[in-house]
């Protein structure tokens, strides 16, 4: 059915208690089941599948991907199945959408493990033991769901913001629930034929295992230049292409994950992967400022030798470009700060929600006693002092006001931008502190995070007629079932061979790079840095700020961004082809789709979505699967 909405001059002129009258009567749907065990068990359990996928994806590319829609897709598809077999009811609209909620927020609990806490432990060499990553996760988390709460009835029920990310999942729910159920299950057909077909290829690549079969011979290759050299070695400046990652790759997932990302983020990946390792690393090479490592007789250099040069002038680019996006967007920061500020209407606004919201007392009780466990374990775990930790906490509801009203307008959650800002604040109050830096950084970025995503799940709730105080609990079980999964596993996966192992050519960890780039450059000095790395920091950050410009002057037309050709300096090349080849294919099918016949627009336009999600589960799933396989059992 038609979600109702009110209108632009309702929006401008109604009080918030005319509006929450009006949702009242209007759109709640009463006691329709919500929370309930079997909408908590199935995100729970989806979430945390679904979290190992943004596991894999993140190590690769630094990003992670939404997985409510996904994760909303399968729901409904199994429990239609199931309710055609007799075995159970289906699921009501608001069980699937307090599961995605779920299942959201434990896909959101991968980030740290991928950024901050993993830039820590590289830096100090020494893991973190896994029940206090665990819990410092946890409790970070949910002390941005504490944050998200107080701001929900301005941002949602009287701004009534958009929450583009937001509406819609709660424009899919509404379609699969109310509309033709036929589609939602060739969609959810589609996204598990992709997976299962990405996941045979990622198994039938583990040599290893194919060769304990004693099928060794049949593996599909990674890379697809391997004949070339049986000939001859193509070269630049004397570095062969292979040494400098410059080759094409089997990996269906980087291509998938390019698909969702779009055509100018995998233009500009290429662009900066094309500068950074077929001119400027070859360069540096001959010139002598990238060292090799002798091997077999040989000097090789590799993607890790290459991006302890090359990383600075892309993080230059990145952050100069996110600063400028930043700060560019004066209604973002002037409106965060005005809505708290604006008077109430002078009529008295009775609280007609009060038995549906989450009550006040929660968050004016929680974020004391919970910012006081995060300042605790800030202190006793990472060596932050307590009256740091203190202000890491208060810098929270700053960035979260930023951060929820950036999300609230563009979908976009400024993580990056967030966790430079508070690098550079504490790389002012605790100059040469790099732990400090990155720790506080954590807890300000990862906060911020969760409650802006929090409020991003929450809106299709308030569309759908939903009990937010549901999804809060909801989510805080989603924050649960990702730590418990996501945390165990990198743990098992990435650091079975200590801290320094983390970054490799196979999992580059970009996040990690930066955060751990921009905590040493702000602790240690530019004078550390090789002199063509100081200039070519320089050359990035004023290349970032020339590309972020002209984006923003085009309204968005120039196709280069500034945070996509810097990040391809701390990808592999041959990740940043496939991302790009992805993005162009799909893009391809589109412009293509009316000479083609009808199931193709639908296969790979209409329904691009489900085959990207698809391939990236189950290539990413396999993935992990196959590392655990090979390193335990083989």
């Amino acid at each position: 059915m038609a979600i109702q909405h009110l209108t632009d001059e309702q929006i401008r002129t109604w009080t918030l208690e005319q509006k929450d009258r009006w949702w009242l009567e209007n759109v709640w749907r009463g006691d329709m089941p919500q929370l309930t065990l079997r909408a908590a068990l199935t995100g729970m359990l989806l979430g945390g599948i679904l979290s190992l996928t943004n596991l894999y994806v993140g190590a690769k590319t630094g990003w992670t991907l939404g997985v409510g829609i996904t994760s909303v897709i399968l729901a409904f598809a199994s429990f239609r199945i199931l309710a055609r077999l007799g075995l159970a009811d289906e699921f009501t609209v608001l069980e699937n959408n307090c599961m995605q909620s779920i299942a959201t927020a434990a896909g959101y609990m991968t980030m740290p493990l991928i950024s901050s806490l993993a830039a820590y432990m590289i830096v100090t060499g020494t893991p973190i033991p896994m029940g206090i990553t665990m819990a410092f996760m946890a409790a970070v988390a949910t002390l941005g769901v504490l944050f998200a709460f107080p701001l929900k009835r301005r941002f949602i029920n009287d701004e009534q913001h958009p929450f583009p990310e937001g509406r819609a999942a709660g424009i899919v729910m509404d379609a699969l629930h109310s509309g033709d159920a036929s589609e939602g299950m060739f969609k959810a057909k589609l996204l598990t034929v992709c997976g299962a077909a990405a996941g045979l290829v990622k198994l039938w690549s583990s040599q290893p295992i194919l060769e304990r079969l004693g099928i060794g011979r049949f593996t599909f290759p990674e890379f697809l230049d391997g004949w070339v050299y049986r000939f001859f070695s193509p070269r630049i400046l004397g570095t062969e292409l292979r040494e400098l990652t410059v080759r094409p790759d089997t990996d269906f997932v980087m291509m998938a994950a390019g698909g969702l990302m779009g055509i100018r983020t995998g233009v500009s990946l290429l662009v900066g992967a094309i500068v950074n390792y077929c001119i400027l690393a070859p360069w540096m090479i001959a010139w002598g400022d990238i060292e090799g490592a002798v091997a077999d007789g040989a000097i090789h250099y590799g993607f890790r030798r290459i991006t302890v040069w090359g990383l600075w002038g892309g993080v230059a680019m990145m952050t100069a470009a996110s600063l400028l996006a930043f700060f560019a967007r004066p209604r973002i920061l002037t409106s965060a700060f005005t809505v708290l500020l604006r008077r109430k209407s002078p009529r008295h606004e009775s609280d007609v929600l009060k038995g549906i919201e989450l009550p006040t007392w929660v968050f004016l009780v929680g974020i004391p006693v919970l910012g006081g466990v995060v300042v605790a374990i800030a202190n006793l775990a990472f060596g932050v002092a307590v009256w740091e930790g203190i202000v890491a906490v208060a810098l929270i509801f700053v960035f979260t006001l930023i951060a929820a009203n950036s999300t609230a307008l563009t979908s976009i959650t400024p993580v990056g931008a967030i966790g430079k800002l508070t690098q550079l604040t504490y790389g002012a109050i605790a100059p040469g502190n790099i732990t400090t830096n990155l720790a506080t950084a954590a807890v300000t970025a990862e906060a911020a995070s969760n409650a802006s995503n929090l409020l991003m799940d929450i809106k299709p709730g308030y569309m759908l007629g939903a009990k937010p105080r549901q999804q809060a609990i909801g989510h805080v079980l989603g924050i649960l079932a990702g730590a418990a999964v996501a945390v165990p596993v990198f743990y098992l996966v990435f650091l079975r061979n200590g801290p320094q192992q983390l970054i490799s050519d196979q999992y580059p960890m970009p996040a990690a790079t930066v955060w751990k780039a921009v905590a040493e450059l702000l602790t240690q000095g530019l004078d550390k840095l090789p002199l063509s790395a100081r200039w070519a920091a320089l050359a990035g950050a004023l290349l970032g700020i020339a590309l972020e410009a002209a984006r923003l002057a085009t309204k968005g037309r120039f196709w280069l961004s500034g945070v996509g050709v810097g990040l391809a300096t701390v990808i592999p090349f041959n990740t940043c082809f496939a991302m790009f080849l992805g993005s162009f294919l799909f893009w391809l099918a589109e412009k293509r789709s009316q000479n083609e016949t009808p199931w193709f627009r639908k296969v790979f336009v209409e329904n691009m979505e489900p085959v990207c999600a698809g391939v990236i589960a189950g290539g990413a799933l396999m993935g992990i699967a196959v590392i655990l396989i090979e390193s335990f059992l083989l």
